[in-house]
């Protein structure tokens, strides 16, 4: 089974080797980061972190620019260290989704069984919780969806329904049921919203949204052609 990746975040190498000996102890992947900028690129080039270990004060980029950065674009679980035992700190990491805060020093034992009651709580397996269909690959756990490797933007509604699309490959798909179960039942709107989503999605996707096929007269149907 893969192993799930941590990515730890600390300018300190003394500090960043002692979690990451505790971490692999338990099973862990690790990957290491000594600046905020580091941070970030490693983040999206990597794709499949489960859980950031980040420390605040770092140089080039603080931590609480880094979580900015990566909150833009994905809700991986990420724990803050910091010296600062601050209120107005700690407010400050859950206001930017921050999932826990731990001050230093703290001990490694109890870091370990933090990581891990984090990843329990959000539901990160040991298979994250993708699809991967013809270069596009929809990460349900990071909310993220890259295209021949390069992350695209989407919605939230972009997002349901390419993973409404790519969950029924094949299957022509009528704009009624799109509408109940992207935008459910109680929803009243016209129907032409959903036309109006997928221009939006196809031209996100580019060369690949011509995946989505329009059935004339129906609705649509995801088909992948080689």
């Amino acid at each position: 089974m893969n192993k799930l990746k941590v990515m730890v975040v600390d300018d300190e190498s003394r500090m960043r080797k002692l979690v990451r000996d505790f971490l692999i102890k338990k099973d862990f992947e690790v990957i290491e980061a000594g600046d905020g900028e580091q941070a970030v690129d490693l983040f999206f080039s990597e794709k499949d972190i489960s859980l950031i270990l980040l420390d605040v004060m770092m140089p080039k980029m603080d931590g609480w620019q880094v979580c900015r950065e990566i909150r833009s674009h994905s809700k991986v679980p990420i724990i803050m260290l910091t010296a600062k035992s601050d209120e107005r700190d700690e407010l400050l990491g859950f206001e930017l989704g921050v999932d826990e805060y731990i001050s230093k020093p703290f001990s490694p034992k109890i870091l370990v069984a933090r990581v891990e009651a984090i990843l329990r709580r959000t539901g990160v397996s040991e298979q994250e919780d993708t699809l991967n269909i013809g270069g596009i690959v929809l990460n349900k756990t990071a909310h993220l969806v890259t295209v021949d490797g390069t992350p695209i933007d989407l919605s939230y509604k972009e997002f349901e329904l390419l993973n409404y699309f790519m969950e029924n490959q094949g299957i022509a798909l009528s704009r009624e049921k799109i509408l109940n179960h992207v935008w459910n039942y109680d929803y009243f709107g016209d129907a032409r919203t959903i036309d109006t989503h997928v221009k939006k999605l196809r031209s996100k996707m580019g060369d690949k949204g011509d995946f989505i096929k329009t059935i004339w007269g129906m609705g649509y149907k995801f088909e992948v052609t080689e």
